[in-house]
């Protein structure tokens, strides 16, 4: 650093040097400045890429119209394998090498990945073909599909009305039928969520079970990756693939991997599940979601399940505890930290980081979710510093019992996914204050299975008014086998539309 530049960096640690410490230090560093020197003349160490592809192209409104696309390039995987025959659409925070990704935002498009993210490189192997990449929320900040810096992504079964998410793009290429699974990410429900409001089956299986190398992080304590799909069985296949430590991802706790389409078929007779009392009284509850829900479970009790309503009241409380990790994480985590921060033995992509620098000469374009959180986590750090965050994942611990309490008693857990069924998008220059409400209304049953970690489920038990009702089926951690088996056998009962 040049002498003005060591003087602007100790005032900003608080120190004060004389003429006489800055040479000093600046002396010092030189050591310093030569190991770094020998780091960035050195090649990095990432994957090799296998499967060859283009960037492909982005398609035009009329092949697009409810912009659930950003990029179409297909990859073509094995020659043969577990997932041969099967197309699947990526969420644009995966990255596929030589391909553009923007995380939904426009501070990060032109983006090129370097390498392959590891689930990518399994459904390959598998023999899986990519059909390209679906659009997130921007920088996967919404339960909703109106802050992408494209616009609007539309529910597959109602234009006008949310996808959900932020993993909105791959609920309605699945819905629709253009691909046959899609891969999400969740942090706060954004694999629910969409799958919910738009009527597909997504797992966000335990934390730990799935590598998120390769995805954009924004949290390492909440970071969730897993399949949405059209079917239990499908989903079941594409988690056999997923699965599993790559040597990579310090988020694997050593994972008790199934072969879950085994679940399939097997039926629930003996099964007992929870009805959660407190899922159904979350903030904006809708009377004939709720009531879709609750005939669902009947319909599980008729399969042979025991089914009882059961009280977890800290789960009203889930939603607060998550708020913190959350916010500073994101904060800390994906915005301060180029995407990655530090102190995890992780995969870096470090074109990303280099790349994701650039948002701060964009911030006026974030979305407004984004500014909301980054400027509070930012003003909770600079003022309390992290032990806020510290306390809530404390705190988490307690949550986490709580529910481990009532699977010590019950297999399954049973709740909406989401209170309400689809909301109208904000239209054209709606106000900050409903842009927000409309983004993070919905996380309130979805976040707090992200920081107790256990592994849910949301699959479609009917409509209201035309548009999906979501059911979560929750788990014990790595039971995710449990989940399969109750999810096929309601969606072997009947078709969900007519429920």
């Amino acid at each position: 650093p040049t002498p003005d530049q060591l003087r602007a960096v100790a005032e900003n640690c608080g120190l004060s040097l004389t003429d006489e410490d800055v040479t000093s230090f600046r002396g010092l560093m030189q050591g310093s400045v030569d190991a770094y020197n020998v780091v960035d003349a050195m090649p990095d160490e990432v994957p090799i890429v296998k499967y060859p592809r283009t960037p492909g192209y982005r398609p035009a409104p009329e092949e697009n119209p409810r912009n659930a696309w950003y990029r179409k390039s297909v990859v073509k995987g094995a020659s043969d394998g577990k997932l041969k025959g099967k197309t699947i659409a990526l969420k644009d925070n995966i990255m596929l090498a030589g391909v553009p990704m923007m995380n939904g935002s426009s501070t990060f498009e032109g983006f090129m990945p370097d390498f392959d993210a590891t689930i990518v490189t399994r459904m390959l192997d598998a023999g899986a073909e990519i059909a390209g990449k679906v659009h997130s929320e921007s920088f996967c900040v919404s339960g909703g599909s109106h802050t992408n810096s494209t616009g609007a992504v539309h529910n597959p079964h109602k234009m006008g009305y949310s996808a959900g998410g932020s993993s909105s793009g791959s609920a309605v290429v699945v819905a629709l039928g253009e691909v046959d699974m899609a891969i999400g990410g969740d942090q706060g429900g954004s694999i629910r969520m969409p799958s919910s409001f738009s009527g597909t089956y997504g797992m966000k299986p335990t934390w730990g079970l799935v590598p998120y190398t390769g995805v954009m992080p924004i949290e390492i304590f909440v970071d969730h990756t897993g399949p949405i799909t059209a079917n239990v069985a499908d989903n079941a296949l594409l988690l056999e693939v997923l699965a599993g430590d790559d040597g990579y991802d310090p988020r694997i706790k050593a994972p008790k991997v199934e072969d879950y389409t085994k679940a399939l078929g097997v039926g629930i007779k003996g099964m007992k599940i929870g009805v959660v009392k407190e899922g159904f009284e979350q903030l904006g509850a809708e009377p004939a979601v709720n009531e879709s829900v609750r005939e669902a479970a009947k319909r599980l009790r008729s399969l042979g399940a025991t089914v009882d309503d059961i009280s977890i009241p800290m789960h009203m409380v889930g939603p607060a505890i998550w708020m913190p990790i959350g916010t500073e994480g994101l904060t800390q985590t994906m915005m301060h930290g180029d995407g990655y921060g530090l102190s995890r033995s992780d995969l870096y992509s470090t074109a990303l980081m280099g790349f994701h620098r650039g948002w701060r000469g964009q911030a006026d374009s974030l979305s407004e979710t984004t500014k909301l959180l980054l400027m509070f986590g930012t003003y909770v750090n600079s003022k309390f510093g992290p032990r806020y965050y510290g306390k809530a994942v404390n705190i988490s611990r307690r949550l986490t019992a709580a529910y481990d309490k009532a699977l010590a008693n019950y297999d399954l857990l049973l709740m909406p996914t989401t209170p309400m069924k689809a909301t109208p998008l904000p239209p054209a220059g709606s106000s900050r204050e409903d842009v927000v409400a409309r983004a993070f209304e919905m996380i309130t049953n979805t976040a707090p299975f992200d920081i107790s970690h256990h592994p849910a489920m949301s699959i479609p038990c009917g409509m209201v008014d035309g548009l999906p009702v979501g059911l979560m089926l929750i788990g014990k951690h790595f039971d995710e086998m449990t989940i399969y088996r109750a999810a096929h056998a309601f969606e072997q009962a009947g078709d969900w539309k007519t429920m």
